[in-house]
């Protein structure tokens, strides 16, 4: 699709139509390898080097089958044990205290206590700047080692979200011993990813695949898979393909497969396919601070002329819901009845000319002192969801006299182009729970966040950030209520995200793969209950 929902429309289907003349014929499965307990899984960039301390390009999916938390976010979300049975904190809520649960071994068999959980702590600390995106990280004063089986957190303020924060897959899960750098650091890399999860990684090929084995150390419950091989395959298309050829046993998340494919794979009756509750929002950043998107009549334009009824309608077929806002409303202190912006074709034009982009007679895009009206939208190439809504995009705004220049990027990449700041429009999601709202929140005071980088041109971003820093510090119910009412509201009302749906993960298995459940965040995949039947 170029200019047209039209074109766009009938692009879709011919690649629908191709994709299901290329990948509708069915392949025997060999039943022995089901019996071996055995999973192929797919995913469309390498697993990383797996540092439980740092990020990209690591995948959130992979350092969690490997690492695990003090303590976990449960269903509703209550958190609950994990490495630590239970904890205290002190009346000024300044204290944590951990008791860890014994007999814990890491993957290589050496001990984990609380010496060790002291040695993770303070390796992340040691890299503060690379973390302090992460509010615990700078409210952090003092770890301790109390005895054998118990931590201690102590903290420079009171911070409410100090147990969700723990629960995160990255930065604050555990190194064995023998994983750390010679000089006891992980900010520059690690030897090895050991930790106590279910899941040792046994074989890993850069770029091709990668191979769990289970940790036969495990203090839990061990998985009924024996053997996880995770094939990198980029290409969506292609995952599908290797699915349906039976070289694939379970494709899992968002924008791993498209719409398109998922619908015509549940339509054939042959697998399981599942669709989980909404996770968190999808949206597009809108760059405040660069071109034609620093005015906030043009980004006002943009929100009342997306035709987001029509894109959850025809290209998510209703998977997805529509969002309105940053973060859904049954977030935490996000359920603030904000106005939605509506879909106002006559409105977005009226902001538009009051911009001064008016449309030349014989032309379709807008000019202002002879310049056109040209957007950069950045979007991960590997995002095959990413990039269906892109083209959408594209042929959407045209409508207003918008040009939309398309820029699909392999994901490091686009990651650097969100830190960079050089776009207009770029996807950008909230983390869902156990991150929304505070974490994401916390999080945009970072420049190499691309929330920081839409916000930079607001008069109000240097307010914006210290009432970031404040909410999340306080103790007084009400003020934190009233700050974050603050601060949202500002955030919707210059239009520097354009909330577009509700994100889902997806699920398609061989009819002998079970117990695919989904779990309460959306960046881990349930192979530990799962079973080859």
């Amino acid at each position: 699709m170029k200019t047209t929902h039209k074109k766009f429309a009938v692009l879709l289907l011919t690649a629908t139509a191709l994709l299901a003349g290329c990948t509708s014929k069915e392949y025997a499965v060999d039943s022995s390898a089901a019996n071996s307990q055995a999973l192929n899984f797919a995913w469309n960039a390498d697993i990383g080097d797996l540092n439980p301390h740092l990020y990209a390009p690591s995948q959130w999916f992979a350092q969690a089958m490997v690492f695990e938390p003090l303590v976990q976010y449960g269903e509703g979300g209550k958190v609950l044990p994990a490495l630590a049975e239970t904890w205290d904190v002190s009346l000024d809520g300044k204290s944590y205290t951990f008791h860890l649960r014994k007999n814990v071994q890491f993957s290589d068999g050496s001990p984990f206590d609380a010496k060790i959980v002291k040695k993770n702590f303070d390796a992340v600390l040691a890299n503060k700047e690379k973390h302090d995106w992460l509010e615990l990280i700078n409210e952090i004063s003092s770890t301790e080692a109390v005895d054998t089986d118990t931590f201690r957190l102590n903290l420079k303020n009171p911070y409410y979200p100090v147990l969700q924060e723990l629960a995160l897959v990255r930065p604050l899960r555990f190194l064995g011993e023998a994983g750390f750098a010679d000089d006891g650091t992980t900010a520059k890399g690690i030897k090895k990813p050991i930790g106590t999860g279910p899941w040792v990684l046994s074989e890993y090929k850069k770029d091709d695949h990668a191979v769990f084995t289970r940790n036969e150390h495990y203090w839990g419950t061990k998985p009924k898979l024996e053997k996880v091989t995770v094939k990198i395959i980029p290409d969506a298309e292609s995952r599908v393909l290797a699915f349906q050829k039976g070289e694939v046993d379970l494709l899992f998340g968002s924008g791993q497969i498209s719409t398109d494919s998922f619908k015509m794979l549940q339509d054939k009756g042959n697998y399981e396919t599942k669709v989980s509750e909404p996770l968190a929002t999808r949206v597009l950043a809108v760059n405040s601070n660069r071109g034609a998107t620093k005015d906030l009549n043009v980004r006002q334009a943009l929100e009342y002329g997306f035709d987001k009824k029509t894109l959850i309608d025809k290209v998510f077929y209703g998977y997805e819901k529509q969002a309105d806002t940053l973060f859904s409303p049954n977030f935490p202190y996000c359920d603030l009845n904000l106005k939605p912006y509506g879909y106002d074709v006559e409105k977005a034009k009226q902001l538009l000319d009051a911009a001064g982009w008016r449309l030349p007679a014989g032309k379709s895009v807008r000019e202002k002192e002879g310049q056109p009206l040209s957007l950069d939208l950045g979007y991960d190439s590997g995002d095959q969801v990413q990039k269906t809504i892109a083209e959408f995009t594209q042929g959407n705004l045209s409508k207003l006299g918008i040009q939309v220049n398309l820029i699909g990027e392999e994901y490091q990449t686009h990651v650097k182009r969100q830190m960079s700041g050089e776009f207009n429009l770029i996807f950008s999601e909230t983390w869902g729970a156990p991150y929304d709202p505070h974490t994401v929140v916390g999080s945009m005071r970072e420049p190499s966040h691309a929330d920081y980088q839409a916000q930079a041109g607001l008069a109000m971003k240097k307010e914006l950030d210290q009432q970031i820093t404040r909410v999340l510090v306080t103790t007084e119910e009400t003020e934190r209520q009233n700050l974050y009412r603050s601060i949202l509201t500002t955030l919707h009302e210059q239009a520097v995200y354009l909330p577009i749906s509700y994100m889902e993960n997806v699920a398609v298995a061989r009819k002998q793969v079970t117990g695919v459940n989904f779990l309460p965040t959306q960046y881990e995949v349930p192979f530990s209950t799962i079973e080859l039947k």
